[in-house]
């Protein structure tokens, strides 16, 4: 691969060095690389670059976990309009989730990962994944975990279902609903919760990884139990073991987009959501008042993650960016990463708004490794304007 055959796109003055540098990446990784970077600061687009064989700016990527943002955006809104308070019991929008010793649970700390209830103990089907409704009310029934409120870990699979249905019991509508009308279609941006038949032809297929032989032998020491946290959050116990990597691929998931894991987007409408939310775009007023954006930046849940094993840290709803990833950011950055490689987040003290797409699954899963070099200098050239 060359610089001059696979880079397009274009960068604003003084955001040089980020077309070189996603040059120098995309030059050592494998043939078959595709992938997006775009950056915007202060409202302003500064980076919209892209790499692959068959690929464009408009290219749709299924985003993984990085839907969490997007979903999560929606119910900051309803918490700066008022209809929903951080610190009212769940149980206050949905009774039925007091079951099995759950009623103490704020909604503040069903947000943070804290609720104990990253899965059920059979599992899900893969309708079922696709169906946000139908899990909620499995979860409703199940008993926690761990006890809820006394520790943290990542809820991957379930923690959209949960808040959505917290959402459509205080709105009478869904988190899907409620994105394309107040965040997808106002500001136009390619980043669905629920791909139309009409932009399928732009969807391109996840990929998934193709370790090393030495990747492979570390994928192989980690834990994995069929009855581990892990599994479960996971769904890897069911009868159906949900492989992660193809989920997008699966039309249902698509159409659906369950707000965990069911978004498709572009590295344009990652970064283009998040400059919406703390920027003025195109005339329009940033979507969160500086108060909502310090309160679901902040860290809510950091330490030891029961179900990763490892230190992670969240804020309610969005990870906390700058702790977790990137330690070269302003406090209170806080955006979303996907198991494909995605990753996508706001940094209010620069105003920078990033997001990043890739087709091929990067080792070891998660925000892709690159994300880091790539994120570091959109951020340096963000702090020299």
């Amino acid at each position: 691969m060359t610089q001059e055959i696979t880079v397009h796109g274009t960068v604003a003055d003084g955001f040089e060095a980020v077309r070189e540098e996603f040059a120098a990446f995309v030059a050592a990784e494998r043939d078959d690389y595709e992938g997006q970077l775009c950056a915007y600061v202060d409202g302003r687009r500064v980076v919209d670059l892209w790499a692959g064989e068959d690929v464009d700016g408009g290219s749709l990527y299924g985003v993984y976990s990085s839907t969490k943002g997007a979903a999560h955006l929606v119910v900051a809104l309803l918490v700066q309009d008022g209809t929903l308070e951080l610190d009212r019991k769940v149980t206050y929008y949905w009774p039925e989730f007091a079951a099995e010793g759950k009623g103490a649970l704020t909604l503040r700390d069903l947000l943070a990962h804290r609720a104990g209830l990253v899965g059920t103990d059979s599992g899900f089907t893969a309708a079922e994944l696709a169906d946000d409704r139908a899990m909620a009310e499995r979860l409703a029934d199940q008993r926690p975990f761990w006890r809820p409120g006394t520790g943290f870990g990542y809820h991957a699979l379930v923690i959209g279902a949960l808040t959505g249905e917290v959402v459509r019991r205080a709105t009478g509508r869904t988190i899907q609903e409620l994105h394309e009308e107040r965040v997808r279609a106002p500001y136009g941006l390619d980043f669905h919760l629920g791909l139309p038949p009409s932009r399928e032809p732009r969807f391109r297929t996840a990929q998934p990884m193709l370790p090393t032989a030495k990747q492979q032998a570390l994928l192989d020491a980690l834990p994995s139990g069929p009855h581990t946290l892990a599994a479960i959050a996971f769904n890897r116990h069911a009868a159906e073991p949900t492989d992660l990597q193809a989920l997008p691929n699966d039309r249902l998931i698509r159409a659906k987009g369950p707000a965990s894991v069911g978004g498709v987007a572009s590295a344009r409408g990652l970064a283009g959501l998040y400059a919406a939310v703390i920027s003025d775009v195109d005339g329009k007023a940033p979507l969160l008042k500086p108060d909502t954006v310090a309160e679901f930046g902040q860290l809510h849940s950091a330490g030891y993650d029961l179900v990763a094993r490892v230190h992670k840290s969240y804020g309610l709803g969005f990870q906390a960016t700058a702790d977790t990833y990137h330690h070269f950011l302003g406090a209170g950055a806080f955006g979303h990463a996907g198991a494909g490689g995605s990753q996508a987040f706001a940094d209010p003290r620069s105003g920078l708004a990033y997001g990043y797409t890739r087709r091929r699954h990067a080792f070891p899963g998660g925000a892709a490794p690159e994300n880091d070099r790539l994120a570091r200098v959109v951020h340096r050239a963000a702090l020299e304007l």
